[in-house]
C-alpha cells in the first residue's frame, strides 16, 4: 500500500516465506535535476533490521543515525536487540516529533522497516507525519511506487521464496525507471533473514530509457 507523498524515488519492501526483501533505486533529485547518481537508500540500522528512505536527504541522514544508535542502547541495556515494532515505532515517535517542529524547511521524509525477530518476519511502512502501518505482504513508497506496484500487485505471492523476490524486486524497480524520471541509475536489493542482513544485489544501471 502506498501512503506517503510521492518523493522523488522508488523503494520497496516484500515479506517472503523465507526472509524480508527491501530495495531501491540509486538516483538522486532536486527538482528536475539529477543531483546524485550513487545514493544509498536500503540502509541496515542492526544486526537483523534495515530500512529504505525516501525524502529529504538531510533529514534521512540524522534519522538514520539516531535509530541506529537507539536501537543499539536498547541492545546494552537489554542484552539483546529491541522487537521489530519496537524499533519501528522508535523511528515513527521521530518522524511525528519532526514534522511538528516550526522549521524554515519542513522535515518530510518517509521510510519502510524491515526486520526479523522470535516472534517472525515484519515489515512496516512509516509516513512523514509519523503514522506506522503493519505491512503483510508488501509496499512501495517514493515517485515511481505507482509503477512499482503495478509489477509487485501482479507477481508477488504469499509463498515467495527469497531467491523470487529478489528477481521481482528488480524487475518492479526496472519499471520504475523506464517512466519515473526521478528514479534510476542503479539498484540495491538487501535480504534480511535469522543470519541477519545482507545486500544480494548492488548494481549499476545506466539507463533504461529506449
Amino acid at each position: 500500500m502506498e501512503a506517503h507523498p510521492k518523493h522523488g524515488t522508488t523503494t520497496l519492501g516484500m515479506i517472503c516465506k523465507d526472509g524480508i526483501i527491501m530495495a531501491a533505486d540509486r538516483r538522486a533529485t532536486a527538482g528536475y535535476l539529477i543531483a546524485n547518481k550513487n545514493t544509498t537508500k536500503v540502509l541496515p540500522v542492526s544486526d537483523h533490521m534495515a530500512i529504505t528512505t525516501a525524502g529529504l536527504v538531510s533529514d534521512i541522514q540524522l534519522f538514520t543515525k539516531i535509530i541506529k544508535s537507539q536501537i543499539m542502547l536498547l541492545k546494552m541495556r537489554k542484552g539483546k536487540e529491541p522487537s521489530t515494532k519496537e524499533a519501528a515505532n522508535l523511528l515513527a515517535n521521530l518522524a511525528y516529533s519532526n514534522i511538528r517542529r516550526p522549521s524554515m524547511i519542513p522535515g518530510i521524509v518517509g521510510f519502510l522497516f524491515g526486520g526479523w525477530d522470535k516472534s517472525g518476519y515484519s515489515l512496516y511502512e512509516i509516513s512523514f507525519d509519523g503514522s506506522i502501518m503493519d505491512i503483510d505482504d508488501y509496499a512501495s513508497d517514493g515517485s515511481g511506487s505507482a509503477v512499482a506496484m503495478g509489477v509487485l500487485e501482479t507477481l508477488y505471492r504469499k509463498d515467495l521464496s527469497v531467491e523470487e523476490g529478489k528477481e521481482v524486486a528488480v524487475k518492479a524497480l526496472t519499471a520504475a525507471m523506464s517512466r519515473d524520471s526521478a528514479t534510476g541509475n542503479g539498484i540495491d536489493v538487501i535480504l534480511i533473514n535469522q543470519d541477519g542482513v545482507k545486500y544480494i544485489v548492488e548494481k549499476e544501471v545506466k539507463s533504461v530509457v529506449k
